[in-house]
């Protein structure tokens, strides 16, 4: 009976915006540790793909560590030098265990420390540099948003994005990299990897996988595999602007055998693909108080009024004003805005239903954004802020598993909107976050979603109009703005 394969695994997964005043601390990272990671199974991550794989493949999967934080500022340095620590002594007491046969891994691509721009490709380069490493396969998923850079690419045979934004297919996207694995090792075959930087940064609202320019680079990707056997897999990477690292935006990534002048075709298509499409990255957004009126004048609802200068998926604060204060100036009533203020929760502790205080909602985690909102406020309800998520093909599933803390929450009424207030920064990417405060969704007439793309799987389903509107915040759309230092130049559309 032949020996188990030992496929070693691990996650690093974070997305640094480097314009919000934070920095990000070990403290704020949810860390699991060996066993830990095997019991993720069932639970709709990346990590349970590829321990699906695993399973079926009949290997045995040795455990390092996973580090996860939602998207915020820049990482301390300390942070990301733990978990190194952690894995390089996983790795190593693996290897003294007997012979590894790969290692697979689930990264997010856009991490940045306050001392290194590429924590990712820092990862990879250190691997190879640990004795009896340096020929292991190394494979492994990224997010579609990350920011690729040689190092990711030189030290690693093959890593796969997801393809599709939002995030539907980040699980299928690590069955399929880990898939690939088994086929290297089957065949004896160890692909390499180039990447391509286009000229070209785009901000989220123009990454959606369903709309041009994605949609034609995706499909260009997809034919070139189909045509050439060579290519494992082609990367479509829309790439996160709010990093401000010289490889920010759009990127493409091969991982391929044979002559490497097909993969370097395919990289240079891809390039002027996106370079002739560029402006349609760049997406036209409403005047947010004309969006409101226009709901307004319609029938029905629930309507989507879509923030992406406070998208908590990019990083954003999630609290500031901006819709609510045009669903209180325009009187609209049944409708609804969630905000993270852990301070306006424990200003409503011991209060009863129908209870009113006045309240300071929002307003405080950006200084590009509107401030507080002082109002009268109601209080509805209170809880623990746990909730299962309904769908477990959702990006919140995919880095947080099957469940999801906001900690504390209050509900309160101010005038006609109910407001959702968290104490921690929630991304609105599946309706139980709603729900399991008591808020119906499909009952409303407007709901304010701070998000840029990724909402979709979750409100698209149940929106009759959506309205993607311009307001102040660190996540804004208009990347002309961003103080860039760091940025590769000439870059579209900042010059």
């Amino acid at each position: 009976m032949s020996q188990r394969r030992r496929i070693l695994f691990g996650s690093l997964f974070h997305e640094t915006h480097s314009f919000v005043d934070e920095t990000t601390r070990l403290s704020d990272f949810t860390i699991r540790r060996g066993g830990e990671l095997l019991r993720r199974r069932g639970d709709g991550s990346t990590v349970d793909g590829f321990l699906e794989v695993a399973e079926a493949q009949g290997w045995e999967a040795v455990p390092t560590v996973c580090y996860t934080a939602l998207p915020s500022g820049t990482v301390d340095h300390a942070a990301f030098a733990h978990f190194l620590a952690e894995f390089d002594a996983a790795l190593k007491a693996a290897l003294a265990a007997g012979k590894l046969d790969g290692i697979w891994l689930a990264l997010h691509g856009a991490m940045v420390t306050t001392a290194c721009p590429d924590p990712e490709g820092t990862l990879l380069a250190h691997i190879r540099s640990v004795p009896g490493c340096e020929e292991l396969p190394v494979f492994g998923v990224f997010d579609l948003h990350a920011n690729f850079t040689a190092a990711m690419a030189e030290h690693a045979n093959a890593l796969v994005a997801y393809r599709e934004n939002p995030h539907t297919d980040a699980r299928e996207s690590a069955v399929r990299s880990a898939r690939l694995l088994a086929r290297a090792l089957d065949e004896g075959r160890r692909p390499r990897m180039l990447s391509c930087n286009a000229p070209v940064i785009w901000p989220p609202t123009g990454t959606g996988t369903a709309d041009r320019p994605m949609r034609d680079l995706e499909a260009l990707a997809r034919r070139m595999e189909q045509e050439n056997p060579d290519i494992w897999v082609a990367s479509v990477i829309g790439g996160y602007s709010f990093s401000d690292v010289p490889e920010a935006g759009v990127a493409f990534a091969v991982a391929f055998t044979g002559p490497e002048a097909a993969a370097r075709e395919a990289l240079e298509r891809l390039t002027a693909t996106a370079t002739e499409l560029r402006e349609l990255g760049l997406p036209a957004e409403w005047d947010l108080d004309e969006a409101v009126a226009e709901i307004l004048r319609s029938p029905g609802g629930p309507y989507v009024v879509v923030e992406p200068a406070d998208n908590i998926g990019g990083g954003a604060p999630g609290d500031a004003t901006s819709v609510l204060r045009a669903f209180l100036r325009h009187g609209v009533e049944n409708c609804a805005v969630a905000i993270a203020d852990p301070a306006a929760v424990a200003a409503m502790a011991g209060a009863k239903p129908g209870e009113v205080r006045k309240l300071s909602i929002g307003g405080k985690g950006s200084a590009i954004a509107e401030g507080p909102v002082e109002a009268e406020a109601r209080f509805i309800s209170a809880s623990d802020g746990e909730f299962a998520l309904e769908d477990l093909n959702s990006h919140l599933a995919a880095s947080q598993g099957s469940h999801f803390s906001m900690g504390p929450c209050v509900v309160v009424q101010v005038e006609g909107v109910t407001v959702l207030l968290s104490s921690r920064k929630t991304p609105p990417f599946d309706l139980g976050q709603l729900r399991s405060q008591g808020i119906q969704p499909e009952a409303l007439k407007a709901i304010g979603v701070k998000a840029a793309v990724a909402h979709r799987r979750a409100y698209d389903k149940i929106a009759k109009g959506s309205f993607t509107v311009t307001t102040p915040g660190p996540c804004t759309s208009r990347i002309t703005g961003l103080p860039y230092k760091r940025l590769r130049r000439p870059v579209f559309p900042l010059d």
